[in-house]
């Protein structure tokens, strides 16, 4: 575990003597940041001794309840359980009003104990060593797409495009446009300098299919450091919309007239050296990516809560809508969801395109690399790669319910060995009560469809 040492918060404190309060925060399952706020005085003995949370706080539903048979709530007492700071997560935030920073931080894997077995980063840490075992170093990036709306709901209650430069509310697109990206100029440079400031590799942007939605993606490399910048980058675009009086959303189908929002995931393996073993001159890659793209095809099913955690991730699933229908691959093809992109040999690797923008980072790469080791362990046959429309040539369509994939996951024996039954038991008692708690909800499409009718 790459805990901090002392030293960084001290020459942290020493280099920025005008910060006053300490952002603390760890990501739960749903990939929400939970924490305290500390004063300047407080930092040193949180490196030095780590800092206590509840137990409950890795338990939590997506909007912050309890969930009683997590075994983290009554069965320990709600105990401490003794969280440290990440190693090079210690970052000044520019927009805030009182001089802040930021730090990340995980439970201990021994004093964490036992929310320790719930904290999504570990579980990405143990599938990463397993493939290390085995003389597999995972590389991955990640590209995010989300919404800008407006701070202001529409007349109706309802979440609405934000204003452009121009004062107007845009209500088309054009995908690749460069006028949508230079209509949000100042959000971008604002965003691009914190991510600077923050060591976040954000590169290209691209304005995609509806009216203010947006993709930037970030650099590859140490699939863990790929991820801790996913977390955080996800927490930088929400912060820096919010200073320009928006709202950023990553949810995965916020209008059912518009494009959903994903999160592509890219991954090879590379050897000691950092040689990528996916690397040929044959644009379907080497043996050894075959095999990885056969683990992810016969996982996927068994993962995809993981990719689609939320009632609202399988609206995203679509046909001619550049979201994946179906258990498929497919050299430079954009309508399967695992892509091998086009570009020179040394850069092959595997696009994985079926994760909703609202899935937790950790607990995705976690899934995928899982996949890709059960594919290089057994030497999976991913079959032929698809040509052409995809849409069209889908044998077997993915789950576009939420229960069907939760059940899934709860029944795959696969999935308990590779990603424990410790982290399971909890995730999925969490996420079983997320579903009793949205379907007991009535609401306004209840009425629309049942009030008069029934």
């Amino acid at each position: 575990m790459n805990f901090a040492a002392p030293e960084e918060a001290r020459d942290f404190l020493a280099a920025n003597p005008d910060i006053d309060m300490i952002e603390l925060f760890i990501l739960d399952a749903n990939g929400v940041p939970r924490g305290k706020l500390l004063h300047r005085e407080e930092l040193l003995a949180v490196y030095e001794s780590g800092r206590p949370l509840p137990s409950t706080i890795l338990g939590l539903t997506l909007n912050g309840d309890d969930v009683e048979n997590s075994g983290l709530v009554w069965d320990v007492g709600d105990i401490d359980c003794r969280a440290y700071p990440l190693a090079g997560s210690l970052v000044r935030l520019p927009w805030r009003q009182i001089p802040t920073a930021a730090v990340q931080v995980s439970m201990h894997p021994q004093e964490g104990m036992p929310a320790s077995i719930a904290d999504p980063r570990h579980l990405l840490i143990k599938v990463i060593d397993r493939l290390k075992a085995d003389g597999y170093y995972p590389v991955m990036a990640c590209e995010l797409e989300f919404y800008l709306l407006d701070a202001r709901r529409d007349c109706n209650g309802r979440p609405q495009p934000a204003l452009d430069a121009d004062g107007g509310r845009p209500r088309t697109t054009q995908v690749y446009g460069l006028r949508e990206l230079e209509q949000i100029e100042p959000f971008l440079a604002d965003l691009y300098a914190a991510c600077k400031l923050q060591g976040i590799p954000a590169r290209t942007a691209i304005s995609e299919y509806a009216p203010g939605q947006v993709e930037i993606t970030l650099e590859h490399g140490d699939a863990l450091a790929a991820m801790d910048q996913a977390v955080r980058y996800k927490r930088l675009v929400k912060a820096v919309a919010h200073q320009h009086g928006m709202q950023a959303t990553f949810m995965a189908k916020p209008f059912d007239h518009l494009a959903g929002t994903g999160m592509h995931m890219h991954v090879s393996v590379a050897d000691a050296a950092g040689n990528n073993l996916f690397a040929d001159q044959d644009p379907a890659g080497t043996p050894l990516l075959r095999q990885a793209v056969g683990g992810m095809l016969a996982s996927l099913l068994d993962s995809l809560l993981l990719f689609c955690p939320n009632a609202n991730s399988y609206r995203r699933f679509q046909a001619n809508s550049y979201a994946p229908l179906a258990p498929t691959w497919g050299v430079d093809n954009r309508t399967v969801s695992l892509r091998v992109p086009g570009g020179p040999a040394n850069s092959r690797h595997i696009e994985h395109r079926i994760c909703g923008a609202d899935a937790n980072p950790y607990l995705a790469a976690a899934a995928i690399l899982a996949a890709v080791h059960r594919g290089l362990a057994e030497q999976l046959d991913p079959g032929d790669p698809v040509q052409g429309n995809g849409y069209a040539q889908a044998k077997e369509l993915l789950p576009t319910d939420w229960l069907t994939s939760l059940t899934t996951l709860e029944r795959s024996n696969w999935a308990r060995e590779a990603l424990g039954d410790e982290f399971l038991g909890v995730y999925l008692a969490v996420k079983r009560a997320e579903y009793r708690q949205f379907m007991a909800e009535v609401g306004e499409q209840d009425w629309r469809w049942y009030l008069t009718q029934a």
